[in-house]
């Protein structure tokens, strides 16, 4: 059976029937319909009519309704389901602040320009509004008729504050005016008070009070606090509260969990917030403000000052979207629209909770049999018995042989962590050079660099201040870094710096070595577990003056304009991936072997999904693996029937980016940070390596093999930009390419441990 025939099509066909597997990267793919063995090429294929291209905003919350899906997905344990409630919660935030919010200053400047799919920035903003009313609509019923009633059958329950008992609701009173109450300001608009700011994504309680029956009502907005948990838990604070001796109160082994919303425990004690008035309602409701707040930089004084002023900008932006509770009263509602300046369009009603991420404080439960089985990042065979205290063991690997790493397959600390360390510590180090894009609050990454300044080695680092929500974060880094002596550049006038590269300088016997990373994920310990992204290490003197060419231009003023071996944006990446697609296409053409595949997170450049098309139109086999948006339609008869689109969304965020081209029989690898979207190619400084090495070849195969050939996760586009999720048949294996990849890591370490492993 083919896999259009075994689906129907919708976006969720969770009762689709059997699904073929794929093959290898390095053999034909599976395809979604069937092929004719010559496509028929129309003669005058227009690439330029817009309905070739899918809308980008659209594409997006597509993404988004997959995330939902494995919140929906009963196969799934059932505090994975909670976990993508939440994920899409903060999904769609992101994207209401960046794209509803561009595209809304889009519309303030009377932008008339097309996209290029065909529509305007108003028609976008119309779609996507309706769109994402039924994403959210889809959400609540998810929580409501199926996550919830699974919870209480796991004794878990979130139950309403009338349900509970007098004692109880005591006891949640006493917590409430000890722990809770002291943390609240109520702000109240009236003649003598101005209409009160409203935090972005805060969530509030819109309180009505008056102080007699005769007296005019007024608005209070109360501000739920971020720094207590959202669900407060019934039994623990009884059991804290009442006499330990009771018999009647407090947790037993068997008894269910409860817990209730703090936005209900304020609400029924708002008496003690609002004494000798009466509160006649309590609702509560979200706001979302504009993220894309933007200043020139040439006129900044400093980029710091620029970032910093942004920040500001940003927590007075726009509003784009108002969340409220489905029964807040009409006068609120009309209120908070008037006062916030909001189209009808904007308000989304909505059943209680407004905002999922409150429901990760049930993940403090201990209750394994709910989540999913741990998974530890296992050590890289090439990395065993290597530290940081013998440096030379370790760049002499590296010189051997080049090293890839897979993340978080592969633990962070144990090869980056460890690579990083050993030159922090190598007293014939005489440069380390990083880039930072995003890391963690508190990163091991910056430490050991700042371990390294002390050590006097000389160390620059690239911190990228205009990385979107993060600039609070880096910023406090530069000046830490910079209390240590050390070299920052903060970025590049009108370009951001998105390359994951890290170079160390080492004078060894035979002279100055150059030790290379480059990869696909940010140096943060704490998403390298959970995102999948691939680094190599090399020695390759090519690749090591690359990113001395790179570095130089981070602290200085002057691109380069050539590179040996990476592929760098805005020089000469676009150039270099256009010519390879072509190349392919030439290829087929003479009736050579000629295929792509390309995994990345996002295929957006209208320029690249045209190459494409003319590549498909040639005969190329290709294949993308997409985890977000993509542009390209695939199996248009005559102009994308040789291409697949697949997405895989599961346990671990893909976040890693290759590119193979088959060239005849003599294939090109690259790995890197650059997605296929006209940002990277164009408007950020971006890194992408060649991989030369077989071995390492091999390996890049078998992450391709393993998401080609998922039957589980894998979701698979078809022409009208839909989506469908693969299922094994009832008699068939199921591969999951997570799992997958879980157990080849695994083996690795098993093999490494009995010497079976390269040395």
């Amino acid at each position: 059976m083919s896999e259009d025939e075994a689906h129907s099509g919708e976006p969720i066909d969770y009762d689709g029937g059997q699904a073929t597997t794929a093959q290898s990267p390095t053999t034909k793919p599976v395809r979604v319909g069937p092929l004719t063995d010559a496509p028929v090429v129309p003669e005058t294929a227009d690439l330029s009519d817009t309905s070739l291209y899918l809308n980008r905003e659209l594409s997006e919350l597509s993404f988004h309704e997959r995330v939902l899906n494995e919140a929906l997905d009963e196969r799934n344990p059932l505090f994975e389901r909670v976990k993508f409630l939440s994920i899409l919660t903060s999904n769609l935030d992101e994207f209401f602040m960046k794209r509803v919010g561009g595209l809304k200053q889009q519309i303030a400047a009377d932008v008339t320009v097309l996209s290029p799919d065909g529509r305007t920035p108003y028609e976008q903003w119309t779609l996507v509004l309706e769109r994402a009313r039924d994403l959210l609509d889809r959400q609540t019923a998810c929580f409501r008729d199926l996550v919830r009633p699974a919870l209480a059958d796991a004794g878990i329950e979130i139950v309403a504050y009338d349900a509970l008992s007098s004692d109880e609701q005591a006891a949640l009173r006493d917590y409430f005016e000890a722990s809770v109450l002291p943390t609240l300001t109520p702000l109240t608009f009236d003649p003598a008070h101005p209409f009160p700011f409203i935090s972005n994504l805060s969530l509030s309680l819109a309180v009505l009070t008056r102080e007699h029956e005769d007296a005019p009502t007024k608005f209070s907005r109360v501000k739920v606090p971020g720094n207590r948990p959202r669900l407060v838990d019934v039994d623990d604070i009884v059991g804290r509260t009442m006499d330990a001796d009771s018999e009647t109160l407090g947790r037993t082994a068997h008894a269910p969990t409860r817990f209730v919303p703090l936005a209900r425990v304020i609400e029924h004690n708002l008496d003690l917030l609002f004494p000798n008035v009466e509160v006649l309602d309590a609702s509560t409701f979200r706001v979302t403000r504009n993220a894309e707040v933007r200043r020139n930089e040439e006129v900044a004084e400093g980029l710091i000052e620029m970032i910093e002023d942004v920040l500001r900008q940003r927590r007075f932006a726009t509003v784009v979207r108002l969340e409220v509770e489905d029964d807040t009263p009409d006068a609120v509602r009309d209120l908070l629209v008037e006062q916030l300046g909001l189209d009808d369009r904007e308000v989304f009603e909505r059943e209680i909770p407004l905002d999922f991420t409150g429901l990760t404080t049930l993940f403090d439960l201990d209750r394994q049999e709910l989540e999913v089985d741990p998974w530890h990042p296992q050590p890289h065979p090439r990395f065993v018995g290597l530290s940081t205290d013998d440096p030379g063991a370790l760049f002499a690997e590296v010189a051997r042989k080049d090293v890839l790493v897979h993340h978080p397959y592969h633990s962070f600390t144990g090869t980056v962590g460890t690579f990083l360390g050993a030159a922090a510590n190598d007293p014939s180090v005489l440069a380390i050079k990083a880039t930072i894009y995003r890391t963690a609050p508190d990163s091991e990454v910056i430490e050991t660099l700042i371990e390294a300044a002390s050590n006097g080695i000389q160390v620059a680092v690239m911190v990228e201040l205009k990385a979107r929500f993060d600039e609070e974060n880096n910023l406090r880094w530069v000046r830490r870094l910079e209390e240590e002596g050390i070299h920052v550049a903060y970025g590049t006038i009108g370009l951001k710096t998105h390359t994951k590269t890290a170079l160390v300088v080492r004078e060894e016997n035979d002279g100055v070595q150059l030790y290379s990373h480059v990869a696909t994920g940010n140096y943060h310990s704490q998403t390298a577990k959970l995102y999948t992204d691939l680094g190599l290490f090399t020695a390759d003197p090519d690749i090591g003056h690359d990113l001395v060419r790179l570095f130089n231009y981070f602290t200085g003023h002057s691109r380069h304009e050539s590179y040996r071996k990476l592929l760098v944006a805005p020089t000469n990446l676009r150039e270099e991936m256009t010519r390879l697609v072509r190349r392919e296409a030439d290829h087929a053409r003479a009736g050579r072997d000629a295929r792509i595949v390309a995994k990345m997170n996002s295929l957006e450049d209208p320029e690249m999904v045209r190459e494409l098309y003319e590549a498909s139109m040639a005969g190329v086999d290709i294949d993308l693996v997409v985890r977000g948006i993509c542009r390209l339609r695939p199996g248009i008869d005559g102009i994308s029937e040789t291409i697949s689109v697949s997405s895989v969304v599961g346990r671990f965020l893909e976040h890693s980016r290759i590119f193979y081209f088959e060239n005849a029989g003599d294939p090109d690898y690259y790995v890197g940070s650059a997605d296929w979207m006209t940002r990277n190619l164009d408007r950020r400084v971006e890194a992408i390596t060649p991989v030369v090495d077989p071995s390492l070849r091999v390996e890049l195969d078998a992450v391709l093999e393993a998401l080609l050939s998922d039957n589980r996760r894998r979701w698979v586009m078809d022409a009208d930009g839909r989506y469908h999720q693969l299922r094994p048949a009832d008699d068939a294996h199921e591969v999951e390419a997570h799992t997958v990849l879980m157990n080849r890591a695994l083996g690795e370490t098993y093999r490494s441990k009995n010497g079976e492993h390269e040395s």
